[in-house]
């Protein structure tokens, strides 16, 4: 008997039960893939389901601006990831209805779901800032957190001759914490490659405290932007940009003057997730910070961007997330307890200009510490400590996220669990007692 009959015969018997992945980016492609290899596929189909047929390498973004990539470098088919037995529905989504577990399309088509993955990621929202998209929107006021803004910050950096580079975060959380403090990093490097650093003030602009959060981290990394003659404004809310005399006010009247403003808009969770009630203040999901599901509705898990977690929003937590959820669909199917495995584990190399870069490892307990990492007291990679080997690992995680991260292929030496060897840990700093 052949595939198709014998699959039609069975279907026949036993009636198929759907997985249903919302979004097509990172995380729900890495799930797409995992799943599709542990899931018994004479009981289950699995559908994705996305409106945008383009994937974006994100990270490659930062990189854009200053010409090291071009959008041919961070673009590729959706469909290329997919596994082909994963049912690919090219569309938006309205909305969800939890209640009978039904996902409505905008043509009004609805797809039912036994189990349901949110993987919509976020997006930015630059008119949730009063004048953002005014007069100087893309003429004096750029982003690199889309394709688009990214490609035209790049026509704008051409001209580019001196005065006032201003990079500006609107407010937490957004994708990547450390891509804003790594564009001014690379902007130092590339204006004193082009001899216009003495005629750039480079300013860095932050709601938070400090542009380092975490102490350890703040100790070894903030002289950096005193090295690099980096002025930093804290603690800056922003109310309004002001068009017409090119500045941006906070809420209690501080005030930056801009020639070049680069920002970071305002992260939101989809707009699909708001219309369906799924969502918090900002449309992420709230979710169980160790087994992914939801806090809402059994049948729903979240993973990557879209959740309310507090961890970083990047591609290596997705795929550490992954792991720990692909596991957990598999106990929800045997009706056995879900794992609280995922530990808030977060990876990310930080580019500090001039072919030199860091790299930071930590989880929800463990904030970056030095150490050598994957192999303990060898490396290659040194935590929080600023290499040339750093900054190559940067550049080679683009071969990696085309062809292993998004296929959800293991990581040589790194798993969803963080470890804890070779990191010094100073003392008193709490640690799990697992660790």
């Amino acid at each position: 008997m052949s595939v198709f009959y014998e699959k039609s015969f069975w279907n026949l018997q036993n009636k198929m039960k759907d997985i249903v992945i919302l979004g097509a980016g990172t995380a729900g492609t890495i799930m797409a893939n995992r799943l599709r290899k542990s899931v018994d596929r004479r009981s289950w189909n699995i559908k994705i389901i996305d409106q945008n047929p383009v994937h974006y390498y994100q990270p490659g973004f930062l990189f854009m601006p200053f010409g090291i990539y071009s959008d041919r470098d961070v673009e590729k088919p959706k469909r290329r990831f997919i596994p082909r037995d994963v049912e690919y529905i090219e569309s938006s989504v309205d909305r969800v209805n939890a209640e009978k577990s039904r996902v409505m399309l905008s043509n009004g088509v609805e797809v039912s779901y036994d189990i349901l993955i949110i993987a919509t990621g976020v997006r930015t929202v630059p008119d949730q800032v009063e004048g953002m998209m005014g007069t100087d929107w893309r003429n004096r006021i750029f982003d690199f957190y889309t394709v688009d803004g990214a490609a035209a910050l790049q026509e704008k950096l051409k001209d580019w001759r001196g005065g006032r580079l201003v990079m500006h975060v609107s407010e937490m959380p957004i994708k990547c914490p450390v891509a804003p403090l790594e564009f001014v990093f690379l902007a130092d490097s590339w204006l004193s490659e082009r001899g216009l650093r003495e005629k750039t003030e480079l300013v860095y602009v932050t709601p938070l405290s400090g542009a380092f959060t975490k102490p350890i981290a703040a100790g070894v990394l903030g002289h950096l932007l005193e090295e690099k003659r980096i002025k930093v404004v804290n603690d800056f809310n922003i109310g309004n940009v002001d068009n017409e005399r090119h500045r941006i006010v906070s809420w209690d009247d501080k005030v930056v003057d801009y020639d070049l403003l680069v920002t970071v808009p305002t992260n939101m969770g989809d707009a699909a997730i708001e219309r369906s009630g799924l969502g918090d203040e900002f449309n992420f999901v709230p979710t169980d910070r160790h087994t992914l599901q939801s806090k809402q509705h059994e049948n729903i898990f979240v993973i990557g961007d879209a959740t309310d977690l507090p961890t970083s929003k990047a591609g290596s937590v997705a795929h550490f997330e992954s792991e720990v959820l692909g596991e957990n669909i598999l106990s929800y199917i045997k009706n056995a307890p879900l794992r609280e495995e995922f530990d808030g584990h977060a990876n990310c190399f930080i580019e500090s200009g001039h072919g030199k870069g860091f790299l930071l490892d930590f989880n929800y307990t463990l904030e970056p510490v030095p150490g050598s990492f994957p192999i303990p007291g060898i490396g290659p990679f040194g935590l929080l400590k600023e290499t040339r080997i750093n900054h190559f690992g940067k550049m080679a995680f683009k071969w990696i996220y085309w062809n292993m991260l998004l296929k959800g292929l293991p990581l040589p030496g790194i798993t969803q669990r963080m470890s804890y060897a070779g990191k010094k840990i100073p003392v008193g700093l709490a640690v799990p007692e697992s660790a």
